[in-house]
Order: C-alpha cells, then structure tokens, then sequence
C-alpha cells in the first residue's frame, strides 16, 4: 500500500526586496515535516529559518543558506513521526540577510497558515 502524501501550504508571498516563497506542512505515512519553496533575487546570501510548531509546543527549526541566486531552491526539517492531523501543525519560515552594520533585517515570513482546512 502506497502512503498519500498531503500538503497544507500557506499563500505564495514576494518581498519588495526581491525574495519569493511559499512554505508547506507536509504527511506521509506517520511523518510530517516542513518545507519552503523560494527564489532568491536580492543579489546576496541569505539565511532561512524554518520552523515546524507540533501540537503541544513542540517545535523543531532549521537554518538553511540561501544563495545569491535567482533560481528556484527549497529547505525542509526533518520528518517527524506526526501526532494528530497535519492540520494541527504549522511551518514558518523566516528570511533574513546581514547589511552593513551587522544586523540581520527580516526580509520576509512565510507561513503554512491558509484560509481553508483541507490538504491539497
């Protein structure tokens, strides 16, 4: 028996600086994880932080580099065996990059969160 594999993704957002993405709550099977989709075309590197909220306040956040490049790439955390319904789960992911003077300005935040309850 094959498993179904459903995804619950939030809107495609764009930042005016040039930073595009999409973020998922995925299942298969027993597992859910967390994946986001960009594109990066702000001309610099960039960090991701991508972090998957389970039910109960467990949480589990990655940080992916994100090149300098206008080409489509993705971050995901590791699969967890899930608990409950991937509906009670949430992704978010956070892009950030350095300026000059050291800090690391939010550039855009995406999230799993949509306006109907179903996967797709």
């Amino acid at each position: 028996m094959v498993s179904k594999r459903v995804a619950r993704c939030g809107p495609e957002l764009a930042s005016p600086g040039g930073v595009e993405a999409q973020t998922c709550v995925l299942n298969e099977g027993v597992d859910v994880w967390a994946r986001t989709y960009y594109r990066n075309a702000t001309g610099r590197e960039l960090d991701a932080f991508l972090t998957l909220m389970a039910p109960g306040g467990r949480t589990v956040q990655v940080r992916c580099a994100v090149p300098a490049q206008d080409e489509p790439g993705t971050c995901e955390t590791p699969r967890e065996r899930g608990a409950g319904t991937v509906a009670a789960y949430t992704g978010v992911a956070e892009f950030a990059g350095a300026d000059e003077a050291g800090s690391t300005p939010l550039l855009l935040r995406a999230g799993s969160n949509t306006a109907d309850r179903e996967g797709s």
